[in-house]
């Protein structure tokens, strides 16, 4: 009998610690959900936790609008170019040849040269279009120019003007550059092949 409560009563000293841990858990875990839910309602009642998201919001929309209003400044591009080239030759000829292409001798394709191309930029009813962007490249040069007034331009592929010389190789018997244009209110101009150098014997 003496034997039966000393179990019991060991039994209930463990029981009384498992339920002093179990108790202790509880308080641990209540103790934390308070403090969360205390940090919770610190960020819902504190102004500045909103204001930052809100003043996120502000500023994308007033940064949406900005962007329409610059791209309705914009004017659409709505007509297409017509390009004429008008005359080429080689910039140390004292005269050009109309038509697009240069000829040059051997002796003169061996080493780097410049040439001169005039061409005329004008909109589908045949006015010219002024201040248009003209880029003439390839061969290893550039030229760049600006129409007038009457939609004309010069362009000349020489290092002493806005441009670089052009070559051909050793074994290169022709070669060609390309014609990029732009202006305001015009859809680009790009043509390939626009102007042909051609090597004779």
């Amino acid at each position: 009998m003496v034997h039966e409560c000393n179990d019991y009563l060991l039994f209930s000293r463990q029981y009384k610690k498992k339920d002093k841990i179990i108790e202790f858990i509880y308080n641990v875990i209540f103790l934390e959900v308070v403090v969360f839910l205390k940090k919770i309602q610190k960020i819902f009642a504190d102004d500045s936790a909103i204001e930052l998201p809100i003043n996120i919001v502000v500023m994308l929309v007033v940064g949406m609008v900005a962007l329409a209003a610059l791209i309705a400044i914009i004017p659409p591009p709505t007509k297409n170019m017509a390009v004429t080239i008008d005359a080429v030759g080689l910039n140390s000829s004292s005269s050009l040849n109309p038509g697009n292409t240069v000829i040059v001798s051997s002796a003169t394709a061996n080493s780097p040269f410049a040439i001169d191309v005039e061409l005329s930029v004008t909109d589908p009813d045949g006015y010219p279009v002024r201040d248009a962007n003209v880029v003439l490249r390839g061969l290893g040069g550039v030229a760049t120019s600006v129409t007038d007034d009457d939609g004309y331009c010069m362009l000349t592929t020489s290092n002493t003007s806005s441009g670089d010389e052009i070559s051909l190789g050793a074994n290169q018997n022709e070669g060609s550059m390309d014609l990029t244009i732009s202006a305001d209110g015009f859809y680009d101009y790009e043509k390939t092949d626009a102007v042909r150098v051609v090597r004779t014997t």
